[in-house]
């Protein structure tokens, strides 16, 4: 799927220093950034969701100690 972003001047001209130095295109390099800071981006967003539901009442907690017993793992 094509996708357009704007870049700022600084990040361009780092982009385009690296695309030199290696001989890869921007383009690998634009995915690669998504590809590995989605995940950190995923773990926030989804762990301040869950914290706010949580401050909310909408989420349990558990205790280890009940996961445990719940599990079996007491034994």
């Amino acid at each position: 799927m094509p996708t357009s972003i704007r870049l700022d001047p600084e990040t361009e001209k780092r982009l385009d220093h690296l695309v030199a130095r290696t001989g890869r295109t921007k383009a690998y390099y634009l995915r690669e950034l998504i590809a590995r800071g989605l995940e950190d981006i995923e773990d926030y967003y989804l762990a301040t969701d869950a914290l706010e539901r949580l401050r909310k009442g909408e989420e349990q907690i558990h205790s280890s100690a009940e996961v445990r017993k719940e599990l079996g793992l007491d034994n």
